[in-house]
């Protein structure tokens, strides 16, 4: 009996640790499906903003706070031609970039010349371009709009900034 018990609970652990290491991973998607909710107004909150590790979100009197992806960084992107703001850690429910709804190319290489992106989105409501890219790392960003390039180089790292509103279109 105390053999059948003890192969009972430990094949139960083994199903509890594999749907462990499901939610894991489901978790990580739904942390950046939630972030694209809230770039794309598909989800809303008094304020909903991302830092290098973490995405925040504040409804009244509840904030909730959830961790990133441990290998992929967020970064959003406000091009520009005449207008920006100073701007750290992105936030998803106030930021506002000048170019919105626009088609852009968007070329992105690490420091070894390894392409990590390149194609061309279009930036949201807001004006922003949302990316994830790899953690602790530097990376060349080339953003072209019709006959006007911004060119820039960003890091990854734990204290960089996931809100970018310095490339001016020329």
């Amino acid at each position: 009996m105390k053999k059948k018990s003890v192969l009972f609970i430990s094949i139960t652990f083994l199903f509890v640790l594999v749907g462990c290491a499901n939610n894991t991973e489901q978790s990580t998607e739904d942390i950046k499906s939630m972030i694209q909710d809230y770039s794309t107004d598909q989800l809303t909150a008094s304020s909903a903003s991302v830092t290098a590790t973490q995405l925040t979100v504040e409804n009244d009197d509840t904030q909730e706070n959830y961790d990133l992806p441990e290998e992929e960084f967020f970064v959003s992107i406000a091009p520009y031609i005449n207008e920006t703001h100073p701007c750290t850690f992105h936030s998803l429910t106030g930021c506002q970039g000048e170019l919105v709804n626009k088609p852009f190319d968007i070329y992105i290489e690490d420091m070894d010349g390894n392409v990590v992106f390149d194609d061309t989105i279009e930036s949201f409501d807001n004006g922003f371009l949302d990316v994830w890219l790899p953690r602790d790392q530097e990376f060349k960003v080339m953003i072209t709009y019709g006959d006007k390039q911004a060119v820039s180089t960003i890091s990854t790292f734990e204290n960089d900034p996931t809100c970018i509103t310095t490339m001016q279109l020329m």
